[in-house]
């Protein structure tokens, strides 16, 4: 059963709340704009992405206050000065970033109330975060309101000139390692998210040739009791179901032919079972024999 709910039969609030909390982890934007006058502004916002790579396009909504329906300071810098500095944030950062979300007057330094360090930047006039380990110089490029009440999101479209990326969280080919970022992301309410090697995981992109797809999958596996639809897309990604291979040889195997012999389906059920361990593995060839080695899987 699922809860059908009409957004225009419930309140802003209500709508935030079911959107921030389904639609997550979502990476977070902590911008710094300046205005005219030079007064700096630093505030994060978590309805935030990449879009494009050629030309390199970020997005960001810096959306009116829902009680008021007042432009955040953010916006109000970006009609005088459209450009941008966004620092990635990561776990180390999360509670100053949270801090300076405060509502403070317009003319706070968020850099001096968060205790953040100003970076100049190359090309634009906004500072950087210094303690960011990924910072990215952007020219505003359009501005795009969204409505009209409070809620509404003004879709500011960012292209990205330069990136600074601390040499600590790079590969020794100059990549970007993953598992050195220890990113923060922003969920529904006061829930937030650590993405860190303890709950990174890999998914192999598809192959250069079309996956087989689970309605080729062998009907016993297809309709499996054990195997999850995670496991199926995994062996559904392949161009063809592999051969018997007769010198595969695995102990765990061969136990359970020899304590399930007397009963198939009891064995084809402990053969899943292991197959399921093994694609927990990575080991995707070994599970397809496991599974093949019942006769009439195939």
């Amino acid at each position: 059963m699922h809860k059908t709910i009409h957004c225009s039969d419930i309140t802003t609030n209500e709508v935030q709340h079911f959107l921030n909390h389904a639609i997550a982890p979502r990476p977070i934007c902590f911008a710094s704009t300046i205005d005219s006058r030079g007064n700096s502004n630093l505030s994060p916002f978590s309805y935030f992405n990449v879009f494009s790579v050629n030309p390199p396009v970020i997005v960001f909504s810096p959306s009116t206050r829902v009680r008021d329906n007042t432009p955040k300071h953010t916006f109000l810098n970006l009609q005088e000065i459209p450009e941008v500095a966004v620092n990635i944030v990561t776990y180390d950062m999360i509670q100053q970033v949270n801090l300076s979300s405060c509502d403070y007057p317009k003319d706070t330094d968020e850099f001096v109330k968060a205790g953040f360090s100003k970076e100049p930047s190359h090309l634009i006039r906004p500072f950087r975060v210094r303690e960011s380990p990924v910072q990215l110089e952007c020219k505003v490029t359009d501005i795009r309101p969204l409505g009209e009440n409070g809620g509404a999101g003004n879709l500011v479209i960012a292209e990205v000139m330069l990136i600074h990326i601390d040499d600590r969280i790079l590969t020794e080919a100059g990549t970007i390692d993953q598992r050195k970022l220890d990113l923060a992301a922003r969920l529904g309410g006061n829930w937030y998210a650590r993405i860190n090697n303890s709950n990174l995981f890999e998914v192999p992109r598809p192959n250069q040739h079309l996956g087989i797809g689970i309605d080729e999958l062998p009907p016993s596996i297809k309709n499996s009791a054990i195997l999850s639809g995670n496991h199926l897309g995994i062996l559904a990604n392949i161009a063809e179901i592999p051969m018997v291979d007769a010198s595969f040889e695995d102990e765990k195997l061969t136990s359970i032919f020899q304590y399930y012999s007397v009963n198939p389906d009891e064995m084809e059920q402990e053969l899943h079972r292991y197959a399921a361990v093994l694609l927990g593995q990575r080991k995707v060839s070994e599970a397809w024999q496991v599974l093949l080695s019942l006769a009439g899987t195939a």
